[in-house]
Parts: structure tokens; sequence; C-alpha cells
């Protein structure tokens, strides 16, 4: 006999071909935010020269999809809870493809920073929609590992941009080997463009299928189409009434109703964490191929040769940015979410710390390359194998269904302050401390992250969605 409510159901269905697609859909909106935010990297030294950009120009280029992703996550996150996540979707996807195809087509600095900004919405709205649409849709059993796995798209997108940089680069330099201004005039266009191919391949899957979330509608007592929705969902006839699934008092979908008594400390951990980690984990990222020139490849002159190495460079050390996802995959049910965190920002902070070691070995020798490569593959593995996947997966756990876009988006918009302030501030810091010293703060910064995340510390592994709020003020160190 099957359970009784909605809950009880999925917790207890196997992985249908709708979750699976649903899953997919949200994995490939996250793709293309690792690979819009990360490609940029690459292009950036093409486009320096180009333009003729100065410092501040670049840093406005570098962070205005991550400035647009604020705006699209504190605005598109309470939208979200309002008209719901398979509207939402459409209006995404359809603006991805045009703010990607407006990149690779941008006339001048102001044009591209126009078009990047709102590639930026676009990535913002995906934080609120894809962690509400995985965590409401599938079993408790599988909801940590199914939402990092998701994430985890994020390092196949952003490798997926350093190993096209290094293809349109090498592409160029065997197409004109003595022409090295059509590379600086052309190469930065096909590396956005691909972007273009990506949102047309995740607006394809979204058209394969069509599905509000149940819960959705359970929490605006639609008892009817929350029916229709569940049992597409579960593949089986499920009906859904309002004895079954009382509706709960309806909360605001307001900034207010995330500070209120309630909701405070949850709204706490999910942003103040996650904006700590995304200065390090953007300023550190965007410019990975910029730092790993300076830091490695400093005596080299040829301009060619030394953004493809630095290319190849950045794809080496992504490699690890998947590898860490998959070490969170499998722990995260195993450790539980907070743990995990902490150690991530713990290893992180080693990470940085052998990165402003390197600065102290001699140029070009064998000791300053691997402190290098060992600081950024620590940083890495251990960001993805922490924060980076339990601060996106806490944002959809620890709020109600009525609020949790909004909640979801009002963290992922703090972190992307966090964003805008690394990949915009840190280059002016590194001209005015030194990068050894920069690395060092960032360092001292993912120990704060670690205190914050243990000092408002709410545990949800192991529970049932619905009920995770109810742990308010109640806290749960660990899973039992």
């Amino acid at each position: 006999m099957n359970p009784a409510s909605f809950e009880a159901r999925l917790d207890a269905s196997p992985l249908t071909r709708t979750m699976g697609l649903l899953w997919l859909l949200s994995a490939g909106l996250i793709a293309l935010d690792g690979f819009d935010f990360f490609v940029i990297g690459v292009a950036i030294p093409f486009l320096k020269q180009d333009f003729g950009l100065n410092a501040t120009t670049i840093g406005a280029v570098a962070t205005a999809a991550v400035a647009g992703s604020l705006f699209g996550s504190l605005i598109l996150g309470p939208l979200t809870d309002q008209v719901g996540r398979q509207r939402m979707l459409i209006v995404d996807i359809a603006l991805f493809v045009v703010a990607t195809a407006g990149t690779a087509l941008a006339w001048n600095a102001a044009s591209l920073i126009a078009f990047r900004f709102l590639v930026g919405m676009g990535i913002g709205a995906d934080y609120p929609i894809s962690v509400a649409y995985i965590t409401e849709n599938v079993p408790a059993r599988h909801r940590g590992r199914m939402v990092i796995g998701a994430f985890a798209f994020q390092a196949v997108g952003a490798l997926l941009g350093a190993l096209t940089g290094v293809v349109i680069i090498q592409l160029f330099r065997v197409l004109y080997p003595d022409a090295p201004l059509m590379a600086i005039q052309y190469a930065w266009r096909w590396m956005l463009g691909v972007g273009v191919i990506l949102a047309l391949a995740v607006a394809g899957v979204r058209l394969s299928f069509s599905l509000e979330s149940p819960r959705y509608y359970i929490s605006r007592g639609e008892y009817a189409q929350a029916s229709a929705a569940a049992s597409q969902l579960l593949g089986e006839p499920v009906t859904i009434t309002a004895e079954m699934e009382p509706r709960q008092p309806q909360e605001s979908p307001t900034y207010t109703t995330l500070f209120s008594r309630y909701h405070r400390r949850s709204t706490l951990l999910t942003a103040i964490p996650w904006f700590l980690q995304d200065i390090a984990t953007y300023g550190i990222g965007i410019f990975t191929p910029t730092i790993i020139a300076m830091l490695a490849f400093s005596t080299e002159t040829d301009f060619m040769v030394k953004e493809i190495n630095a290319a190849k460079g950045a794809a080496l050390v992504d490699l690890f940015l998947i590898l860490g996802f998959l070490c969170a995959i499998g722990l995260v049910e195993r450790w539980g979410r907070i743990r995990l965190q902490m150690i991530g920002f713990l290893g992180m902070a080693v990470g940085l710390g052998l990165l402003a070691l390197a600065d102290w070995a001699p140029s070009g020798s064998s000791l300053e390359m691997g402190l290098v490569l060992a600081g950024f593959l620590i940083f890495n593995l251990m960001m993805n194998a922490g924060p980076n996947s339990t601060t996106f997966l806490l944002s959809g756990e620890v709020f109600p269904t009525a609020i949790r876009a909004t909640g979801a988006g009002f963290a992922a918009a703090v972190a992307k302050a966090g964003a805008v302030l690394g990949t915009f501030v840190l280059p002016v810091l590194a001209r005015s401390l030194g990068l050894p010293w920069l690395l060092e703060l960032l360092a001292l910064l993912c120990i704060l992250a670690a205190g914050v995340t243990y000092a408002f510390r709410i545990e949800t592994t192991g529970q049932s969605l619905e009920a995770v709020p109810d742990l308010e003020p109640t806290i749960v160190d660990k899973p039992a």
C-alpha cells in the first residue's frame, strides 16, 4: 500500500524519467554558469588588446556577469516563488540565448559589459530555480547527492571554458601563424560564441518536458494541479487533497520574512559563508589563467605561447574542481553538510597559503611551478568538496517551500556581492598589496567562514525537507 502523503510517496519512489530530466535541465543551466563565468578569464587578454582596455575596464568586463547574477538572484528569486519554477525557466533560458549571442557580437567594451550583465541576470536566476526544482522533486535519500551532482556541472562548464580557450587559441596559431592580430580580434568572439551553442542545447532539454513542482502547488492550495504534477513526476496516478496535505500558513516571499526571528539563523547560515567563499572563488577562479601566467610563466615573452600555456594550466587545475565535487557527492550524506563545509574552508586556506609561498620561490623554477599547481589543486579540490557544494545545497534545504527560492536567491545574491568584490577589487589590491599578501588575506577570510559556519550551524542531513525549518531554533550538530 502506497503512503498517503505526497512527501512520503516521493521519498519511497525510485528515480523516474521526469526526475532525471529536471535534474539534467538544472545541471545544464549550472554548466552555463561555469562556462560563462570562467571562459572570460581566458578571453580577457585578447579583449584587452582588441578594445584597448585599461585595468578598470577589464575589472568591469570581468565583473559584469557577476553583478548581473547578483541582481538576477535578488529580483528573480522572489518572482520564482510567486509565478512558479516552470515559468521562470522559460524566461531564464530565453535570456541566456539572447545575451550570450550579444556577447560574441559585441562591438565595444560598453556593449560587451551590457550583454555580460544580462548573461549574469540569467545565471542569477539559475541558483534559486535549480536548487528549488531539485530539492522539491527528488527523494530525500538522493537529495544531497543530486543537488551537488547538478551543481558539479559548474566545474564541467568551467573546464569546458578552459578547453574551449585552448582549442581556439591553438586553431588561430595554426591557421594564422604570422598574424596574431587575427587571434586578438576574433579568438575571444569564438570563445564566447560557444556559450550560444550550450544555451541552445539547454533550451532543447527544456522543450522536451514541462513540469511544475507539486510542492509549489501544494503551498498555494492548488490540489488539482498538484495531483497532475505529482502523477507526472512519480510516473503513477497520485491524488493530493487538502486533508492529506493541509496548506501551511502562507509566508510572504519577501526579504523581511527572511530576517524574521524564525528564519534569521537560516538566512545568516546560507548567506555569510557563501559571501566569504565567493570572494575567493571568483577572485581566484576568473583570473586563474592570469594568475598562472604571472606566477609560472612570468618570463615568457611570446603572447600566444604565454596565453595557451596559461589556458592549459587553468584546464589542469579545473579538473580538480570536478574531483572536488565527486568527493562532495560521496561524503555529503556520510559527513553531513556542516562538517564538510568547515573542512572545505580550512582546506581552501591551505591552498591559498601555498600559492602565496610560490612568489618566494625562484622565478621559473620547478619549486615555483610545484607550489602554484599544488596550491590551485588543493584550493579547487577542497572548495568543491566543501563550501562550493554545501552552500548551494543548504540554501535549498533550510527554507520552507513558500519562500525557498526567495531564501536561496537572497543567499546567492549576497554571495555574488562577494564575487563582485573578488573580481573587481582583488586586481586592485594585488597591485597595491602584492599578490602574496592578497592570497594570505583570502586565506584568513576562509578561516573566518569556517567559524561562521559553526556559529550558525543547522544540519539538514537526513531531515525531511518540509521539517527542516522546524529545527529552528534547535540546532542539530550532526545527523542522527
